[in-house]
């Protein structure tokens, strides 16, 4: 385990807040860095480092944490659901906003480009609000929620505390399961926290030699499945997103390098899900990854677009990777619940041999 060693250049915090709790922990964390105080949180005073700011405007963000108070809707349908695909039937809780790593095949570089200031909000509380109103509606049906939709859920944790707030929140909801989904190691916090078995931590996983190459500053394959032990072990319910997967030469070795260290790690049984899914872009993000990361080689791979307007490897290589992956993780957990994300109807037959779950629509989960 590594200490959490990230650090803004600038902490911005709305006026207002800068003596809450999350505020507090932030700058008492984040010793030597500059705090401005904004009295809107949209409208951000003049930061360092302005030529890097018009040189690459998406990695400069990256470099401001603004604390501030969401009056906004936070809780919502994943954006993933598209008409054509199967829906895995999961609902969305956005915390925070872009994310300290810099991976190079990351949506985020095309969807936050006009608003990519790392944000993460105060009012937790009220977040936790909107949920709870969704769940009293519907006491009959189980909801899957996530924080790492647009944030990887975990990376910031030493600094905001999130967890001490849904943690409890989610051991008091039977019809609740939250996930947290992180490439870091940051789990501390969560560890003297009791989940009853609501809250499931997991863990996007490649090879280490992806992880060196494209996946820039997110905690390394070890580090990753250390921390995934060391939650098991408190208790908590674990699991494993194979997605994106990269396919280069020697791949379908490398990431069974990564399922024979999983099974070495921990215990494949008490795994709460796996899933696998296919590196997915747009045009506009494709030319994003070769100015901000020419060095990247998620691009190798000959794409081509689909239906739903994402680039993907041709089906048939999807569907052997699929099927290689799928054996194996069979093989390690014949048990564990396995699904494909973003994927068409006839992938999972392929795949699986059997049609594809029929889950209800997301869009109208919330308002039904």
């Amino acid at each position: 385990m590594n200490p959490f060693t990230w650090r803004p250049d600038v902490l911005l915090i709305e006026r207002g807040e800068e003596n809450g709790q999350v505020a507090r922990r932030a700058r008492a964390a984040l010793p030597g860095v500059p705090v401005e105080l904004l009295d809107e949180a949209g409208v951000e005073h003049s930061t360092p480092g302005q030529d890097t700011a018009r040189l690459d405007p998406f990695g400069a963000g990256k470099r401001r944490l603004l604390l501030h108070r969401d009056r906004g809707r936070l809780f919502s349908a994943c954006q993933a659901g598209t008409p054509g695909l199967v829906c895995c039937n999961y609902l969305t809780l956005s915390l925070v906003s872009n994310c300290p790593y810099d991976c190079s095949y990351c949506f985020l570089q095309e969807y936050l480009s006009n608003n990519p200031t790392l944000r993460a909000i105060t009012n937790v509380e009220d977040a936790l609000g909107e949920v709870a109103a969704a769940l009293d509606a519907h006491p009959e049906r189980q909801f899957r929620i996530g924080t790492g939709e647009i944030a990887d859920s975990l990376a910031l944790e030493p600094l905001l505390g999130h967890a001490a707030a849904l943690v409890p929140f989610a051991a008091a909801r039977q019809n609740l399961v939250l996930e947290f989904k992180t490439k870091s190691d940051c789990v501390d916090d969560l560890l003297g926290l009791d989940s009853r078995g609501r809250v499931v931590v997991s863990w996007s996983l490649a090879p280490q030699a992806v992880v060196d190459s494209e996946e820039i500053g997110a905690a390394s394959l070890g580090q990753r499945l250390a921390a995934a032990a060391r939650c098991q072990q408190a208790g908590y319910r674990v699991g494993f997103h194979f997605d994106p997967l990269i396919d280069y030469e020697g791949c379908e070795e490398g990431y069974r390098d990564v399922i024979t260290a999983l099974s070495a790690a921990v215990e494949m049984r008490r795994v709460a899900w796996l899933s696998l899914g296919s590196l997915r872009t747009t045009s506009h993000l494709r030319g994003i990854i070769r100015d901000r990361h020419p060095g990247s080689r998620v691009l190798l791979a000959e794409q081509v677009p689909m239906r739903d307007g994402k680039w993907r490897v041709f089906q048939a290589r999807r569907v052997a990777i699929y099927r290689r992956l799928a054996g194996w993780l069979r093989e390690a957990a014949p048990e564990v619940r396995l699904y494909l994300c973003m994927e068409a109807p006839e992938v999972w037959e392929r795949v699986f041999g059997r049609p594809a779950p029929d889950a209800p629509s997301l869009q109208t989960q919330l308002s039904s």
